[in-house]
C-alpha cells in the first residue's frame, strides 16, 4: 500500500502533530525524487529507527547552477510511491513549490567556513546555500527527530550537519553508507542520464579511487598518485575532472597523506553528465 501524498504545509504539520500528541518519534529522509536503492536505504534505516518516517520529494532549484540541470532533472513521483510502498513509509511529503518558497521569499541559509570554500562550493557556487536553506526548512516543517543522509554526497552531509547545529536545531543528522551498483558505481539519480555502454565505463572513478586510497594507505606520496588517477580516468573516456582529493574527513582539510581520518573525494564528467563520489581511506599506519 502507497503512502499518502501531502503538499501542503498544514496537511502535514496535523499529521505530525498527532504523532507528537502519541509520543512517537519522526524520521525524515529528504530527497529531490527518482529514488533508487541507496534511498530506499534511507527509508529503511529511518523505519528501523523511528516510529515514523517521512520521504520528502522537492526538486529544489537554489540547488541548481544551470537552468537546463534544473529542467532535465528525473521527476518520477508515481514510481517512487510505488518503490517506496514496502518499506511501511507513513507519509509522502511532496510541497507545492509556494509551500518551500512562497511569493516574497527573501531568506537564504549560508553555511561559511572551510567546509564550503573547497570541492564542490567552487565548482558549484550558491549550491550549498540552496541545500543549507531547503534542508533548514524540511527540518523545521517536519519536526523530525532525526534526519538520513547518503556518504555519498559527504560535503552535503557535513554542511547539513553543521547547519542544525549553527542554528539549534534539534535534530540527529544520521550519515548512511553509500549504496553502490555491482560495479562499484555510487548509485546516483543522475546514473539514469547515462547510455548503458557509458555507464559500465564510468565504474572507473570508483576503480581508480580505491587504487589511488590503498596506495596512499601504504605509504605512497599522494601528488603523483592523484596525477596517475587523472589519466586513468581520461583513458576511460571521463572529460574534466574537477577534483580527486584527499581530505581531512572532519575538516575537509587537505592532505598530503591518510595521516589521521581521512577521504577521498572526487567529481569527475562523462558524456555531459556530472558523476561525484567518496570512500574513506585507512589511516597509514605509524
Amino acid at each position: 500500500m502507497t503512502a499518502p501524498i501531502l503538499r501542503r504545509l498544514s496537511d502535514l504539520r496535523a499529521k505530525t502533530a498527532a504523532w507528537r500528541r502519541a509520543g512517537e518519534t519522526i524520521g525524515l529522509v529528504p530527497t529531490m525524487g527518482a529514488l533508487h536503492a541507496g534511498h530506499l536505504s534511507l527509508a529503511a534505516a529511518a523505519k528501523q529507527s523511528c516510529d515514523r518516517v517521512i520521504v520528502t520529494i522537492f526538486v529544489n532549484p537554489k540547488q541548481f547552477n544551470k537552468p537546463e540541470d534544473l529542467e532535465n532533472y528525473p521527476r518520477t513521483e508515481t514510481d517512487d510511491a510505488q518503490k517506496l510502498a514496502h518499506l511501511g513509509v507513513d507519509l509522502i511529503y511532496v510541497p507545492d513549490p509556494d509551500q518551500i518558497y512562497p511569493q516574497g521569499y527573501a531568506t537564504n541559509v549560508s553555511v561559511g567556513g572551510s567546509i564550503t570554500e573547497v570541492m564542490e562550493g567552487p565548482f558549484r557556487p550558491g549550491h550549498f546555500d540552496g541545500v543549507a536553506t531547503v534542508v533548514a526548512k524540511l527540518f523545521l516543517q517536519t519536526s523530525a527527530d532525526k534526519a538520513f543522509f547518503g556518504q555519498k554526497d559527504y560535503q552535503q552531509l557535513m554542511v547539513v550537519t553543521r547547519m542544525a547545529r549553527d542554528l539549534d536545531i534539534p535534530i540527529e543528522v544520521i550519515g548512511c553508507e553509500t549504496v553502490r551498483e555491482a560495479s562499484g558505481l555510487a548509485m546516483s539519480s543522475r546514473n539514469l542520464l547515462l547510455p548503458k555502454d557509458r555507464l559500465a565505463k564510468a565504474a572507473a572513478l570508483n576503480a581508480a579511487m580505491r587504487e589511488a586510497a590503498a596506495k596512499a594507505s601504504a605509504g605512497e606520496p599522494w601528488a603523483p598518485l592523484e596525477t596517475a588517477a587523472r589519466q586513468t580516468l581520461a583513458e576511460a573516456g571521463f572529460g574534466d575532472v574537477e577534483y580527486f582529493d584527499l581530505r581531512c574527513a572532519e575538516t575537509l582539510e587537505a592532505l598530503d597523506s591518510p595521516s589521521r581520518p581521512a577521504r577521498l573525494l572526487a567529481a569527475a564528467w562523462m558524456d555531459g553528465v556530472r558523476l561525484i563520489d567518496n570512500i574513506e581511506v585507512p589511516q597509514l599506519n605509524p
